[in-house]
C-alpha cells in the first residue's frame, strides 16, 4: 500500500490517512494526517482553502526520515512529537532576488526553499522525524516517496478541519473525507479514491462552521 500512495503523492494528490490506534497529543504523527508533497508551491493554499476551510496562510509541517533529516534540516535531534523547530539547510534554501512583494501577504506567498510548502518566512518548520520503531507504516510510504521523488518528506496535517476535532473513527474519516476535497483515502489497506465516490453523499462542511 505504501507503493500506491507514495505515487498518488507525488502526483499532487492529497491523502487522508487512517492507520492502527488513536492518536493523543497536540500533533497529527501519522496515524491521524492529512499527508501531501511538500515541493508543490500550491498546496499550502490549497489544502488550507480546500481541505481545511481556514485562511491561505497557515504553515504546514513536515514529517521526515530520521536519518535525511540533517540533509534537510538544521536540526542534530530527534523530533518524534513534531514539538522541536528547525531552519532548512542552506543548500535548500532558493534565493529570493527578484520576488517583488507589495504587502505581508504577497511576502508569504514567496518560494524559500524546495520545499516551499513547509518553509515558513522565516526559513523554519515544526518537523517530526520518523524512525522505523516509531511508526515502521509511516516510515515505509516516506521511504517509498523518497525513492520516487528524492524527498523524504510529506506535509503531515491532522485529519480534521477548523472547528472539527482530529477524526477518531472510520466513520469520521469518510464523513472528513467526503465533505473536503481531499483525492483520496487510506483506511488501513483500504484505498477510497474521491473521483469514484457518488456525489449525492458529499457533505458540505463550509456550512456548518464559522470562518475563525
Amino acid at each position: 500500500i505504501s507503493l500506491i500512495v507514495a505515487k498518488e503523492l507525488s502526483n499532487s494528490k492529497t491523502v487522508g490517512w487512517f492507520q492502527g490506534r488513536m492518536e493523543f497529543g497536540p500533533r497529527a504523527l501519522g496515524g491521524r494526517s492529512i499527508l501531501a508533497d511538500p515541493r508543490s508551491e500550491k498546496m499550502q493554499k490549497e489544502l488550507n482553502l480546500k481541505i481545511k476551510f481556514r485562511e491561505s496562510f497557515r504553515p504546514f509541517a513536515p514529517s521526515i526520515l530520521k536519518e535525511k533529516c540533517k540533509e534537510w534540516f538544521n536540526f542534530e535531534t530527534e523530533s518524534p512529537y513534531m514539538l522541536f523547530v528547525a531552519d532548512v539547510n542552506d543548500k535548500i534554501k532558493l534565493s529570493l532576488n527578484g520576488q517583488k512583494t507589495t504587502g505581508i501577504l504577497e511576502k508569504l506567498k514567496q518560494k524559500r526553499s524546495t520545499i516551499p510548502a513547509v518553509t515558513h518566512v522565516d526559513y523554519s518548520a515544526r518537523l517530526q522525524t520518523i524512525s522505523k520503531e516509531t511508526n515502521l507504516l509511516f516510515y515505509n510510504l516516506l521511504s517509498k516517496f523518497n525513492e520516487r521523488t528524492n524527498c523524504p518528506i510529506l506535509i503531515n496535517t491532522s485529519f480534521n478541519i477548523r472547528g472539527e476535532p482530529i477524526v477518531c473513527t472510520p466513520n469520521n474519516a469518510i464523513q472528513c473525507f467526503m465533505g473536503t476535497n481531499l483525492d483520496c483515502l487510506i483506511i488501513e489497506n483500504f484505498i477510497i479514491e474521491k473521483k469514484y465516490q457518488t456525489k449525492s453523499i458529499n457533505d458540505n462542511f463550509r456550512k456548518k462552521f464559522k470562518l475563525d
